[in-house]
């Protein structure tokens, strides 16, 4: 039997303490807020989006950045483990859209509870209200660690505080220096899964969603991603699910060298288009195009479109040259924007960047610095699109780092 100690109380530090203690150690986690899951409240706006039922090879598709560090923990500890773990403590589950999981309560408090019951039907005792200050290592092996209450002594620490996504919920980078001061290297941390704003004034414009519509950004002529799906427009710029998840493939590219595009008719390719547009000015000649223009785009959209091809609101279809029409089909298939920032942290989803994960075991993710030195979840550089994947690498890693402790 070890004595283990795990820093922190969200889905990594929860599922670690219990795969360390069903594993017959003594487990004692300590969390500095007043309660378990502070995150996981928040997650899937409330009803947490807790995994994605599919195939440990597809879901491995979905890590932007250390797919292949997470390979053996996922298969390990798959999406369909977690699923049939939580259920096995009593949480009936259900499956929606894009194979997202969440609990038949839509409560994500539900989550946090069932984990909770499973660490204490294996003994873990756990300890809120209690801030983790230091680490004590001597001789490259872990012997304790000091809070702002006690300081106690034990055979392995795991280390599961979260980045610095919502530092609401206590995400405040404790993690990284305690991860320095064992030795490792912290990759720049920056926000992903995250709105994107905009170059210009785009409040006549919030509130406008788009559905089936494809986003695309490039960095000089070079695409890095294209994608159908649905955004929403903000008063900063630009959101929804095609922008966050943008946002994890372009956070990493230098933000001026980027240009984003929609293509706001995607069915239909430039030929069909005019022809459509002809089909609907020969209609309505006498029409002034503002209203005109309706057909093919929400009310909001219409004048900004009309603005980028140089036509006026008040001109009439019949008025509208060759030229200007070429115009119009260029807008409306690839209509620009011209990002100059992401949000910050408060209100990322996901921190991308931290531990360096070639400092890790990947079977155990146990340091390669400090024996008895273990770091899981958010803390580490992995990040995955949204979809519940973020929330399995870190119950997949909490759990490798738990069970491979004896």
């Amino acid at each position: 039997m070890k004595r283990v100690i795990v820093i922190g109380g969200g889905a990594a530090g929860l599922m670690a303490a219990y795969a360390a203690a069903k594993r017959g150690n003594h487990v004692l986690l300590i969390e500095q807020n007043e309660k378990l899951g502070k995150k996981i409240y928040i997650t899937g706006k409330g009803r947490c989006n807790l995994t994605n039922d599919c195939l440990p090879d597809e879901f491995l598709q979905n890590v932007v950045r250390g797919g292949k560090f997470m390979t053996g923990s996922v298969y390990a500890f798959s999406p369909q483990d977690m699923m049939n773990f939580l259920e096995e403590y009593g949480l009936p589950l259900k499956t929606e859209r894009g194979n997202r999981v969440f609990p038949m309560s839509d409560k994500a408090s539900d989550v946090t509870r069932t984990l909770e019951k499973a660490c204490k039907s294996v003994g873990v005792v756990i300890q809120l209200n209690e801030k983790v200050l230091d680490l004590r290592i001597l001789e490259s092996t872990m012997r304790g660690v000091i809070t702002d209450r006690a300081e106690y002594e034990c055979d392995c620490v795991i280390i599961c505080t979260g980045g610095l996504s919502y530092p609401s919920t206590g995400s405040t980078g404790d993690g990284y220096r305690l991860a320095q001061k064992a030795g490792h290297k912290i990759v720049p941390c920056i926000p992903s899964l995250v709105g994107i704003n905009l170059k210009g004034d785009y409040k006549p414009l919030q509130g406008i969603s788009l559905k089936n519509v494809v986003l695309t950004a490039k960095r000089k002529e070079k695409t890095v991603y294209s994608a159908l799906g649905e955004m929403l427009f903000t008063h900063y710029g630009v959101s929804g699910p095609l922008v966050l998840t943008l946002s994890s493939t372009i956070n990493r590219h230098p933000i001026n060298e980027i240009s984003l595009f929609i293509d706001l008719k995607p069915a239909l390719n430039e030929e069909k288009l005019d022809a459509r547009i002809l089909r609907d000015f020969s209609e309505r000649k006498n029409e002034q195009m503002k209203n005109v223009m309706r057909a093919l785009l929400p009310q909001g959209l219409v004048k900004a479109v009309l603005n980028g091809a140089g036509i006026s609101m008040e001109k009439r279809a019949n008025a509208v040259t060759k030229e200007e029409r070429s115009r119009l089909v260029k807008q409306l298939k690839e209509f620009p924007l011209k990002p100059t920032s992401l949000r910050d942290f408060s209100e990322a989803i996901i921190t991308s960047g931290g531990v360096d994960v070639k400092e890790i075991n990947p079977k155990t993710m146990e340091s390669k610095f400090v024996k008895g030195l273990y770091l899981c979840g958010e803390l580490l550089d992995v990040d995955a699109f949204t979809g519940g994947f973020n929330l399995q690498i870190a119950f997949s890693s909490g759990f490798a780092a738990g069970n491979s402790i004896n």
